[in-house]
């Protein structure tokens, strides 16, 4: 009996995640942003979202492959299947609770491979930061671009904040609250760590993991390898949000330097707001508009852009949702491997 209600717990649960996921997006829509969001599946030609969804797939199979580089210096050749998993389940934690997706990544490949948490986890936060000077390095690109542009970027933001209306008088100025409680948490934290050895042990070895991932880095036999695999992520990203651009009519003839601004945009929204969820769509309309004519009816968003925005962000989000919610099913029902 026991063994059973295990079995059906390691199926359901996985399943029970991803559709509670999908209701817990759909419900957090307001009703305007839910009507955006139908009539831009009305229109759009869907076998581009397929093809770009395919696409931002490939990106995720390179960085499982890329993961192997940074580990392998550090004594550990784990199976691609196995690390492949762990990046989708990462991606599907991520979703379900912020930030909890390099954690759970590291967690997995602990029980399939038995890589020490810590020295995982060290190799996805160097990882994070070679593609966070990935993502600077576009943004840079973007900018030297489109230089003309900038003072417009700023008027259209500005008035884009003011047409959300005025603050509330009389309400309370969050910013002060919130760095006073990020001070005490830290207080807090830095008194644990100090009054207790093994919370002390825990976190020096997670500083000990995270220097010996930066070092695999440039320890890794295997170095043009691992700088393709970073090229190959990042080229698949803009890849798939330039194949969105397809789906639509009025956003096929977007330039180059438009796809760019807007994919910044869309990073930066995804990383405001957990899953980027009405954000996403929001800002990469709002810098893609830019590039298309002036809105009929004035305003400063075009609506065949936040049309788009809600496209490519349905299309990732249901990509994190069915893959990564498949690894955790697949790893759920596997047994950990023999050592």
């Amino acid at each position: 009996m026991k063994r059973t209600v295990i079995a059906i717990l390691k199926v359901g649960l996985p399943l029970a995640i991803g559709v509670w996921l999908v209701f817990y997006f759909y419900d957090a829509l307001e009703p305007k942003q839910r009507e955006e969001l139908f009539e831009a599946f009305r229109q759009a030609d869907l076998r581009w979202l397929i093809l770009a969804s395919f696409v931002g797939w490939l990106s995720h199979i390179s960085r499982a492959w890329r993961w192997r580089y940074i580990l392998e210096p550090m004594g550990y050749r784990p199976g691609f299947w196995n690390c492949y998993h762990a990046v989708m389940i990462g991606y599907f934690m991520n979703l379900f609770l912020p930030r909890a997706g390099e954690a759970s990544r590291a967690v997995s490949l602990y029980r399939t491979e038995k890589v020490p948490f810590e020295k995982g986890f060290g190799t996805i936060l160097a990882e994070r930061a070679v593609d966070m000077l990935m993502l600077l390095g576009i943004a840079g690109v973007t900018l030297l671009l489109q230089l003309e542009k900038l003072d417009l970027f700023k008027s259209r933001i500005a008035a884009f904040r003011e047409s959300q209306g005025p603050a509330q008088e009389g309400g309370i100025a969050w910013g002060p609250w919130i760095m006073a409680g990020l001070a005490a948490i830290a207080i807090v934290a830095v008194y644990l760590i100090a009054t207790r050895p093994t919370l002390r042990y825990k976190v020096r070895e997670l500083l000990r993991g995270f220097s010996q991932g930066l070092r695999a880095v440039f320890r890794t036999k295997d170095r043009v390898g691992f700088l393709l695999h970073t090229l190959i992520i990042w080229a698949a990203y803009v890849g798939m949000f330039k194949l969105g651009f397809y789906a639509l009519p009025e956003t096929v003839d977007v330039p180059m330097a438009g796809i760019l601004a807007g994919f910044v945009a869309g990073a930066v929204g995804i990383v405001l707001v957990q899953g980027g969820i009405g954000v996403y769509p929001a800002f990469v309309a709002l810098i893609v508009s830019i590039y298309m004519l002036p809105p009929v009816g004035g305003g400063y968003i075009r609506p065949e852009a936040l049309a788009m925005g809600w496209l490519l962000w349905v299309a990732q989000t249901l990509m994190l949702i069915v893959l990564g919610g498949l690894s955790l099913l697949l790893l759920a029902i596997k047994r950990p491997a023999a050592k």
